[in-house]
């Protein structure tokens, strides 16, 4: 069936039931199916009476929230084929996506969205009308401008059309267009039916227990695949309950709430849930801070005995258990206290940090997919879990490695190829027909994928050796004094880097050493911060035993972090290197002047 096809199916089973949570002035107040449903239908509805006929395209420019859930529903009921855009995409960066997907209406969230998108009314010629979900008016200026009420108000009487449009409508078609996120080159759009991603839902639910009983929080991009299709379409598929989060800057309180029991997220998230464990106890009373630290270091000890297979000795399990009822036990209510896993995509995630998760009993496991392949082709699941890996292979995927080590799929979640570009297209695929992933891995002979690093970021020093920059970067992110790090390096004679620190631990480091410079732009010019760094960055190497050719020798310190709106990382936070590199070439350069 289609993807609406199950949707609506899922609505005939459960309708009366809760389906979503939204939050409002008054806190989280429940939708339920029969709600936002019918909603989508009279969207649908009203698309039709738009003329919109099966495979148009359009297009949602919006946050993640329950009105994208119910846009997107609407369009696919109508036949038609869903572009997803990413909220924070700039007009000069929406036209060529519009223009190129030829979509003829489009959905943005607000007054502001709306303000950036108005002028492609008239700049990109197949666009036809603008829906605003939340615009505080229904009055608009321009007729081609409707708010979401008047135009859900204009498809009630169209439901038998968008039912025989349903009932018309195969697996095999069109279902949405994603363009990539650029990390690597201009960004293609990648073709997805509806069976692609509907074997994916079922192939996820196959190794994971979830159901009627189970909340999601949903806080990545809708415009991304892990969340349409994990935190979306399976949450849907399996009955569970949706509620989004106020923002992505929100998701801690918005746990505290909504109390859920699966999340589907990011290593950055995980990343700054760390870091912010690790300032509260700085900023805390001697004793709770000692304790704390105490308890941080007896959960990494407790995590690489674990991760190891090792039995914990009676001495760590004792500790372990004092740990968890005085601290352990604290972090697990902050984040709801009833959180049975997190799902762990879009990047690879530190060991060092998964490791420290599950051992204060918050479970995360790490998959690995494209965008392109709907988008698991991996996943670590209950029972089937090894840290450092991204899981086995799922069972309706067949994955092989190439002579290069480059990762080759293929299985029904595979993409037909990119929208009008028949030659990205052909090259994506091998003569046999395995999509190129780009990414390095190797399969353990436990039956368990190990990434190594994407193909395109390999660094392949002046003496030809090799370096996998996502592993050393991981490594250096796990200090509390750096919050982003991004190797460089190519055809040079050492590996160097661009680090940015954590301004809070910088700030007290400062404080401490008695350091004059109160500003952060002052503090990475300064010769005992310089030494500082290049001495903590030593000692992690040292500690994990890297080889001297994948070791950072020098590195530029930064006075602020990588910014989505200088295009440096894509909305799920990961780093654009090229862009990154064209930036800060000149002092990356002078790193290599002899001196």
């Amino acid at each position: 069936m289609t993807l609406a096809q199950m949707i609506r199916n899922r609505h005939r089973q459960w309708k009366d039931r809760t389906c979503m949570r939204v939050k409002g002035v008054d806190g989280y107040r429940d939708l339920s199916w029969d709600t936002f449903y019918g909603a989508a239908m009279d969207l649908s509805g009203a698309l039709v009476g738009r003329g919109v006929q099966p495979q148009d395209r359009v297009a949602i420019l919006g946050h993640t929230c329950a009105e994208w859930a119910m846009a997107d529903t609407a369009i696919l009921s109508a036949g038609a084929v869903c572009v997803p855009l990413y909220p924070a995409l700039t007009r000069t960066e929406l036209a060529p996506l519009l223009r190129g997907s030829g979509a003829r209406g489009l959905f943005v969230a607000d007054a502001e969205q709306l303000d950036r998108c108005l002028p492609l009314l008239d700049e990109v010629e197949s666009l036809e009308f603008v829906v605003v979900f939340h615009a505080g008016t229904e009055d608009f200026p321009d007729p081609r401008v409707v708010g979401l009420a008047t135009f859900r108000s204009a498809g009630g009487d169209r439901r038998q059309v968008v039912e025989e449009r349903l009932d018309g409508a195969h697996a095999d078609d069109l279902a949405t267009i994603i363009f990539t996120s650029g990390t690597t080159g201009e960004p293609k759009g990648v073709m997805l039916s509806h069976a692609n991603i509907l074997s994916n839902v079922e192939a996820s639910l196959a190794l994971f227990d979830i159901g009627p009983g189970d909340v999601c929080l949903a806080h990545l991009p809708l415009a991304h695949i892990l969340e349409r299709m994990a935190g979306y379409y399976l949450m849907l598929s399996a009955g569970a309950v949706i509620a989004y989060a106020e923002n992505i800057q929100t998701v801690a309180q918005d746990m505290g709430e909504v109390r859920p029991t699966i999340a589907v997220s990011v290593p950055r998230i995980f990343e700054k849930v760390y870091g912010g464990i690790q300032g509260k106890a700085a900023a805390a009373p001697a004793p709770v801070r000692a304790l704390t630290f105490w308890a941080l270091r007896v959960a990494r000890r407790v995590g690489e005995r674990e991760a190891a297979g090792r039995p914990l000795s009676a001495v760590l399990g004792l500790q372990r258990a004092v740990a968890d009822r005085l601290v352990y036990q604290k972090v697990r209510r902050k984040l709801g206290g009833r959180l049975r896993f997190f799902i762990s995509g879009g990047a690879p995630l530190a060991p060092e940090l998964a490791r420290f998760f599950n051992a204060i009993g918050v479970n995360i496991y790490e998959g690995y997919g494209l965008t392109e392949t709907s988008p698991v082709l991996a996943v670590n699941y209950p029972g089937h879990s090894r840290v450092g890996t991204v899981g086995p292979v799922l069972p309706n995927v067949e994955l092989r490695i190439g002579e290069d080590g480059e990762i080759l799929a293929k299985g029904p979640s595979v993409f037909r190829g990119y929208y009008e570009n028949e030659p990205a297209t052909r090259e994506a695929f091998t003569a046999d027909g395995y999509f190129r992933t780009g990414d390095i891995g190797e399969i353990t002979p436990e039956g368990f994928l190990r990434i190594t690093d994407r193909k395109k970021d390999l660094i392949v020093t002046a003496g030809g050796k090799k370096v996998a920059p996502q592993k050393v970067e991981n490594l250096l992110k796990m200090s509390k004094y750096i919050a982003e790090a991004m190797l460089y390096g190519d055809k040079k004679r050492f590996i160097s880097a661009l680090i940015v620190p954590d301004a809070e631990w910088l700030s007290r480091y400062a404080t401490l050493k008695q350091i004059p410079n109160p500003s952060l732009q002052e503090l990475v010019r300064d010769e005992g911060v310089q030494d500082f760094y290049s001495r903590l960055i030593a000692d992690l190497q040292n500690k994990a035993e890297l080889a001297s050719y994948e070791s950072v020798k020098r590195f530029v310190l930064l006075d602020h972090e990588f910014s989505s709106e200088q295009g440096e990382v894509t909305p799920t936070l990961k780093i654009r290197r090229k862009n990154i590199t064209e930036r800060y070439q000149a002092q990356l350069e002078a790193l290599y002047r002899e001196d």
